[in-house]
């Protein structure tokens, strides 16, 4: 239950990221949403297991913001490159 509560936090942080992080992204505002859920769960366990939060805090969402920022931005850097 705890993932898919990730995934929906997911959705929200990847479209506050594609606010954040305006511009043409290569694959969409569908993969912007995938990359958002990405972000969420990698910020999700990461932050859980340095111990910043618990599962109940509000910072979780904060985190999962800057996570889906922050895989968007490798995104955006690698599919530059390529």
């Amino acid at each position: 239950m705890e993932m898919l509560g990730w995934i929906i936090v997911g959705l929200f942080a990847g479209a506050i990221a594609r606010l954040v992080m305006p511009g043409r992204d290569p694959g969409g505002c569908v993969v912007t949403l995938l990359l958002g859920i990405a972000g969420a769960l990698l910020a999700g366990y990461v932050g859980r297991f340095l111990g910043f939060y618990t599962p109940d805090e509000n910072a979780s969402f904060i985190a999962a913001i800057l996570g889906s920022i922050a895989v968007l931005a490798l995104y955006r850097w690698f599919a530059r490159r390529a």
